[in-house]
């Protein structure tokens, strides 16, 4: 007779093998004649799915804004009213998603694209979920895979957002502050539906089928394309932050003359976090070379400065006084160096996966990686371009035409001759004994 740990047996080991198994109350229904095995997996419904994971998304980026709001209330001690705090927050939420506003000083549509960011990363992450939940990577017993079901979760989250991005222009339009709520509504929608959407069809398996069934010269021109314009954005990020602590000083002296308090001091910190990735695309339109322009009394490029009426802000205090001399030239080669280093990642990653690939496609791959790289640049450069107002500011932003095409050339000449170089020296490394 086996032993159990109740009963043991001169210390005897219990031989779970001998011991008798109970089938557990799941395991014994079944559903509608099918086997346990094969029951349907639970699914959430649809629009209840999209209601909760876009109104969380909605939640998580306008907190952060109404918070902001309510500190930069402190820079003129007004204690003004949770009313107002809510409203001049809802404002600034709806020009994260460039939603324009028509103020007294004329119309605002510089939007923060930190903020920008986050609000897209999150109706992302509530594209996923949406899939996830109505089980949009599943595909059907005996069918093939169909994109019908990311598409629903997309379109869902879209509706969501654009119902969220109307009233909220009506809570933000009072007197001096004018927003028109179907462009509000029409605009959260498509946000929500290019941002929603991805993450739908990424969580649906849907990008890597597309993927899969493009040519490895686009694959890899895409990817090489993408990674030269992170570098180069990456490289005015640097070059920017870097102005701004050498002109620590000026930028500490701006925030000394609000005259707050250090609550108020926080909020235009956090506020002008919010528009560092603005700050950062001008600067990387500066080391392309066309430069960009604050309305239209100042330009700033590496050949020309022409200063005129700025605003108060603490991020301008790094802005170039004199066109670049000395080593500042120097810098001007980093959008040059960005696509270097994407060539040579293209050449090693080509080359460690498939040894014997021909040249055509090698090089194909770098030079379009060119047009990529310059048309992203020129997307993130009207992102970063707006109005802050009249009195000659109607026009903040790059030159984006300019930087697209300068763009675009630089990092294909960069990217063909790397991938060159790094495909002779590796051959030269495997001939030599």
């Amino acid at each position: 007779m086996p032993t159990t740990p109740e009963e043991p047996d001169d210390g005897a080991q219990t031989r779970l093998a001998d011991r008798e198994t109970v089938r557990l109350p799941i395991q014994r229904r079944s559903t509608r004649g099918r086997p346990p095995g094969r029951r349907p997996a639970r699914r959430a419904p649809l629009v209840l799915a999209a209601t909760v994971t876009t109104l969380w998304a909605a939640v998580v980026t306008l907190v952060p804004t109404l918070v902001v709001v309510w500190l930069l209330h402190a820079v003129d001690s007004s204690g003004a009213p949770l009313w107002q705090v809510l409203r001049v927050g809802a404002a600034g939420w709806l020009l994260a998603h460039w939603v324009p506003l028509y103020t007294g000083i004329g119309p605002v549509s510089l939007a923060p694209l930190g903020l920008t960011a986050v609000a897209a990363w999150r109706v992302y992450r509530a594209g996923v979920h949406t899939a996830r939940a109505v089980g949009a990577r599943a595909r059907p017993t005996g069918g093939a895979w169909t994109p019908w079901p990311a598409a629903r979760a997309g379109a869902c989250i879209a509706v969501v957002y654009g119902v969220l991005g109307a009233v909220t222009a009506i809570i933000a339009g009072h007197k001096g502050v004018e927003v028109s709520v179907a462009g509000a509504g029409f605009t959260f929608a498509g946000f929500g539906l290019v941002a929603g959407g991805l993450g739908a069809f990424v969580e649906a398996r849907g990008i890597a089928r597309l993927a899969g069934r493009l040519p490895g010269v686009l694959r890899d021109a895409t990817r090489t394309g993408g990674v030269a314009a992170l570098l180069v954005l990456g490289a005015g990020a640097a070059v920017a932050g870097m102005a701004i602590a050498v002109s620590g000083g000026d930028a500490g002296q701006i925030i000394d003359d609000y005259h707050t308090g250090v609550a108020g001091q926080v909020g235009l910190v956090v506020l002008c976090g919010f528009y560092s990735p603005d700050v950062a695309t001008w600067s990387a339109s500066y080391l392309v070379g066309p430069g960009f322009t604050i309305g239209t009394e100042t330009t700033i490029s590496a050949a020309e400065v022409s200063m005129g009426r700025l605003p108060a802000v603490p991020l301008l205090a790094g802005l170039p006084s004199t066109p670049a001399t000395g080593w500042a030239p120097l810098l001007l080669g980093l959008p040059l160096a960005a696509a270097l280093i994407a060539g040579w990642l293209l050449a090693r990653r080509s080359l460690r996966n498939d040894p014997a690939r021909g040249w055509l496609p090698l090089l194909g791959a770098a030079a379009l990686a060119g047009p990529v790289a310059g048309l992203l640049l020129g997307l993130v450069s009207i992102a970063a371009s707006g109005s802050v107002g009249g009195g000659g500011l109607e026009q903040v932003g790059p030159h984006v035409g300019e930087v697209a095409f300068v763009a675009m050339l630089m990092v294909t000449i960069g990217t063909v001759l790397a991938t060159a170089a790094t495909k002779i020296a590796l051959r030269v490394r495997q001939v030599t004994p």
